[in-house]
């Protein structure tokens, strides 16, 4: 249970992959919080027990760079999520992982994350 009392934000707009992620990060212990749009990830994203999230660039009701910036300004570490090549200068400071992701790949991009940039550098 690697992720034990962290919680992630899932913003993702196709229900299966949204699915598919949240249950790989409640089997590593996390609390999950979803949103499927953008509008209702604006408002998660302020949820001040966040830990980090993952976050899919095109959403159903726009693009995913007001999200990047409302997380970098709360300084929550998070993942790029998306099949887009070019994205927002404010989603850069996100590690992007492209779609469809290994089951699991999301988890531990979060663990690592989550452990700081000297752990990512070992």
């Amino acid at each position: 249970m690697a992720l034990a009392g962290h919680t992630i934000l899932v913003v993702e707009d196709e229900p299966l992959i949204a699915l598919a992620i949240v249950e790989d990060f409640k089997a590593a212990g996390a609390s999950v919080h979803t949103a499927y749009n953008l509008c209702d990830g604006l408002r998660l994203a302020d949820h001040p027990d966040l830990s980090a999230a993952v976050v899919d660039f095109g959403l159903s009701d726009g693009q995913g760079s007001t999200l990047c910036e409302r997380l970098n300004e709360r300084h929550v570490p998070f993942i790029l999520h998306t099949g887009y090549t070019h994205v927002h200068e404010a989603c850069r400071s996100g590690i992007v992982v492209p779609k469809p992701a290994a089951q699991g790949q999301l988890v531990s991009e979060v663990e690592r994350l989550l452990r700081g940039p000297a752990a990512s550098s070992a």
